[in-house]
């Protein structure tokens, strides 16, 4: 992504240029997740972010346990306990 000047506007409003909307594959209403990382401000589709997250998870999980199933009969057992 290559940079391009631009502007905080009136009550701290950034626009993002179209070249780099177009990049990310945003439209106008789309969500996004603003953060401040290592000094940056960063902006992530809510897509990326969700990607990342998993992949974080992921790397956690070890083998092919599934937490899914895992959440799933905890919930089941916890009904049954009810």
């Amino acid at each position: 992504m290559s940079g391009i000047s631009t502007k905080i506007a009136e009550g701290g409003r950034l626009v993002i240029p179209a070249q780099h909307r177009r990049e990310l594959g945003l439209e106008i209403g789309d969500e996004v997740i603003v953060r401040v990382e290592d000094g940056e401000l960063r902006i992530l589709t809510r897509g990326e972010a969700v990607k990342r997250a998993q992949e974080k998870v992921r790397r956690q999980i070890k083998g092919s346990r599934s937490l899914v199933d895992e959440l799933s009969a905890e919930r089941r057992a916890e009904a049954g306990r009810e």
